[in-house]
């Protein structure tokens, strides 16, 4: 029997799953922010530690026992980051390891052949792609004023900037002038107004992103158009992927969907917007929401290294086993 090692280290938490060589979830662990961006990489090896700490604990395996561990790691998307990411996951003992970024982690759980796009809607964003010659490349991924227009901060931005017009009378009425404060706890729209010109460096709460989609599902039109804003941000940051990447041949091109705003999320406004933006270029792409935590999208390119063919039972067990929360 062999043992696999997966992690999926993004911005908000740390996720480490030890499976056999069977598809069988022995172990699993969760830390903090596995992103170095964000926290430093003693930070990262910290976390890294902990959960990976978890997982072997839970397994009863020691390190020397897992055939592979591959990582899936946020902020891998520059030669320089990698080059930091590398050296810093040889000091943890295994033998046998690779990295990639979080995005092709997620292509592979979504993608049987792993190729095929994927774009990652979660606190931020990014889209990625692997052709049939193995070739990769990456659009966004490195905030707003590098281009990206959406992702879970993007959102919370622009639903607090409608709330502000409506309530200045530059914009239209909306839902979100009453929903946003009471979200976050203020009496209303000028004490949470004054809050944040007394606190300009703190972000928004991402929770907003969640209360904006209650707006739309009410039928708010200011939430409707951002939400539909996203998804064609989303679906030409996809075009992007196809045309610079090349490769595919017009055939059937898998659109992989990944992060909270695209797997839970779902909105409907947004995700008909992203299809239709995305096959007015390319409409042999089919969109395909992420069945199984991206985490086992780690664990399945560990299974490639190792030559191990996940099968149909493999599969349906990772769709199965849900988050580090199940």
């Amino acid at each position: 029997m062999e043992y696999i090692l997966g992690v999926d280290g993004g911005n908000s938490k740390t996720y480490a799953v030890i499976v056999d060589s069977e598809g069988n979830r022995l172990g699993q662990g969760i830390s903090g922010n596995g992103n170095h961006q964000g926290i430093g990489v003693d930070g990262f090896l910290e976390n890294i530690h902990s959960a990976v700490n978890q997982a072997l604990n839970q397994a009863e395996l020691h390190p020397g026992e897992i055939s592979f561990a591959q990582f899936g790691l946020a902020g891998a998307d520059r030669e320089k980051d990698i080059h930091i990411l590398r050296r810093a996951l040889q000091t943890l003992p295994f033998k046998n390891w690779d990295l990639v970024p979080d995005t092709l982690e997620g292509l592979r759980a979504g993608s049987r052949t792993n190729t095929g796009v994927v774009l990652v809607c979660g606190a931020g964003t990014n889209a990625a792609g692997r052709n049939n010659a193995g070739d990769t490349i990456q659009t966004g991924g490195f905030g707003y004023r590098f281009g990206d227009g959406a992702g879970g901060g993007f959102i919370a931005l622009e639903a607090f900037r409608a709330a502000v017009r409506a309530w200045e009378s530059r914009g239209p009425q909306t839902r979100l002038t009453e929903m946003l404060p009471k979200s976050v706890g203020f009496e209303d729209m000028g004490d949470m107004y004054h809050y944040f010109l007394d606190n300009l460096h703190e972000e928004f709460p991402l929770s907003f992103t969640l209360t904006l989609h209650q707006a739309a599902e009410r039928g708010d039109a200011a939430a409707i158009d951002i939400l539909k804003k996203v998804g064609w941000e989303l679906g030409i940051a996809a075009n992007s992927v196809v045309k610079r990447l090349g490769g595919f041949d017009n055939e059937p091109i898998p659109v992989i969907l990944v992060g909270s705003v695209l797997q839970e999320g779902k909105n409907r406004y947004l995700l008909h917007m992203l299809e239709e933006t995305i096959k007015d270029e390319n409409p042999t792409c089919d969109m395909i929401n992420l069945p199984m935590e991206p985490v086992y999208g780690s664990i399945l390119l560990g299974m490639d290294n190792l030559n191990i063919e996940p099968d149909d039972d493999i599969l349906n067990k990772f769709s199965s086993y849900g988050g580090y929360d199940a």
